[in-house]
């Protein structure tokens, strides 16, 4: 087994590069050059950010250092040794480990299963070592103040302790540098502090962090020094304490960005969605939703807040009826609408912009143009009679890539071929611009750049002043604190409080609601049902 010790890369060579990336150029097949002559390089024991709009060539220059991708030239230098990464097993010899935005643990199995997974220790030679699993994850656990429960299992536990369990599973197959990709993004403000706390020690211990994040607060909190990325080209190192966030952000953009959005007092009039007493078991037979009863009115941005895992997605899957539930009512505009389809709850007003872009938001192998009107190509103005008109889809389609800003070579490009934070501004286009009444956005701004995210806050904010209904859900306790008119809270699938008026909230208030520590009266929380 590869463990720490293990490793050739050693950790006593502070202040010199321990990763070294040196004139990478990677052109993709379609022409796309995600990464120009990019250098890039981190010292041993610092914690390293690397930033840049989404398309900006990030994900690339780190699929290339785990060895996901080969670029068309380029050097690479792990401790000084020139290496050639030709697969993930590569970097992980040498010492590299990273933890995805999207944990890749297997949720049937504990936490020290899941530690050891491709790994496993054995008895005899042949059958599986359980204790000797559980022994190995406390003694790391122990070691790096990662505190978990070997014998939880995945299921069951938070979603900070998830992000323990994928550190500690590239710290026991040996990684020295950490690439963090979005790592807070699931994460309360509490168990951010805790994450923050614990990267410190590692990197007091001398391990390397390369953290990926679009939060600029939390790079000015964390990191050393920082690496921006621009349209595939090096922006430069600056020293994270000595640059601004509107710095930042000029360079990741190249123009001033609006870090805060401006937003007047709600007038909210009547409830446009009406949800009554939802209750939900899901497959495995366990109640997600009890008893969930609100409203959203017109011209409000109601924000639905929680650690993730507490019903927020299931009540998204319900209202939009992926899910039908166990009871309850749901009332659109007066009218039932559980058991109806999408395409009909789509008629009545309803848009939906889902948590998973690639599973309920986009086909990755239509192109930018058939995902933009797939809501729409019945329109009498898109369709007349047996045969598309060709020249309207074309108008349509240009005018949502040129105001939603995707960056795509033309709208015939496979969506598959974009960046996450453009194949989210292609969802976001088609759902903003269909007039709908009521809009529902799941994680509408997650793993997208400072400048889209200004973008999108901007227009639900411009399109809740124009009346419609906004049933925001995020795990971003900022923005829906920031950008909701009022508050819903989940914990373990019941509504535990809700703020008609969100301004005096603080992170710690709500920190301790969304971690089941609070509760507010039954009175108080049926202020979220408006008649």
């Amino acid at each position: 087994m590869r463990t720490a010790e293990r490793t050739g890369l050693t950790l006593d060579i502070k202040d010199k590069n321990v990763v070294e990336m040196r004139g990478i150029t990677m052109i993709y097949p379609n022409g796309i050059a995600a990464n120009q002559m990019v250098d890039f390089s981190v010292k041993a024991g610092e914690i390293h950010a690397l930033m840049g709009e989404n398309g900006a060539g990030k994900s690339t220059l780190m699929k290339i250092l785990m060895g996901m991708e080969r670029p068309q030239e380029g050097e690479i230098f792990i401790g000084g040794e020139k290496v050639s990464l030709n697969s993930a097993h590569d970097a992980i010899a040498k010492g590299i480990g990273m933890v995805h935005q999207h944990f890749m643990l297997v949720p049937s199995l504990t936490v020290a299963e899941n530690i050891v997974l491709g790994i496993e220790p054995k008895r005899g030679g042949f059958f599986f070592d359980e204790k000797g699993a559980v022994e190995l994850t406390r003694q790391f656990s122990e070691r790096y103040s990662l505190f978990v429960d070997p014998d939880a299992k995945i299921a069951d536990i938070p979603v900070g302790m998830k992000q323990k369990v994928e550190i500690l599973k590239a710290l026991v197959r040996g990684a020295k540098i950490l690439i963090l990709d979005e790592p807070t993004a699931v994460l309360t403000a509490r168990e951010t502090d805790e994450l923050f706390r614990q990267l410190t020690l590692l990197k007091e211990q001398g391990f390397t962090v390369i953290f990926i994040s679009h939060k600029l607060a939390e790079i000015k909190q964390i990191t050393d020094r920082m690496t921006i990325l621009r349209s595939g080209k090096s922006m430069g190192v600056h020293v994270t304490k000595d640059t601004s966030e509107q710095e930042i952000s000029r360079l990741m953009v190249g123009r001033d960005v609006v870090l805060t959005v401006e937003k007047t007092q709600a007038r909210p009039t009547a409830p446009v969605l009406k949800v009554r007493g939802l209750n939900y078991t899901n497959i495995w037979g366990k109640q997600v939703l009890k008893n969930v009863s609100f409203s959203v009115r017109r011209g409000e941005i109601l924000g639905i807040a929680g650690v993730e895992g507490n019903g927020q997605s299931d009540l998204v899957k319900v209202l939009f009826n992926f899910e039908i539930p166990d009871s309850g009512s749901v009332k659109f505009e007066d009218i039932e609408t559980i058991g109806k389809s999408q395409a009909a709850l789509r008629r009545l007003g309803v848009s939906y912009i889902p948590e998973d872009r690639m599973v309920y938001g986009a086909s990755g192998m239509a192109n930018i143009e058939e995902n933009l009107i797939s809501d729409r190509f019945t329109h009498r103005r898109f369709n007349t009679g047996p045969f598309f008109n060709t020249t309207a889809i074309r108008e349509e389609c240009n005018r949502l890539i040129g105001e939603f800003r995707v960056l795509a070579r033309s709208r015939k490009q496979r969506v598959k071929m974009l960046s996450g934070g453009n194949i989210q501004k292609v969802v976001v286009a088609r759902e903003f611009s269909s007039d709908p009444t009521l809009i529902i956005a799941e994680q509408p701004t997650r793993g997208i750049d400072v400048g889209a995210t200004e973008f999108i806050r901007k227009k639900m904010v411009e399109l809740s002043s124009e009346g419609k209904g906004i049933l925001l859900v995020s795990a971003d306790l900022a923005e829906v604190m920031e950008f909701a008119d009022s508050l819903i809270v989940l914990y373990g699938g019941e509504i535990v409080a809700y703020f008609e008026d969100t301004s005096s909230l603080t992170d710690l208030e709500m920190g301790e609601y969304m971690l089941g520590l609070k509760k507010q009266s039954e009175d108080e929380i049926r202020g979220a049902v408006h008649e």
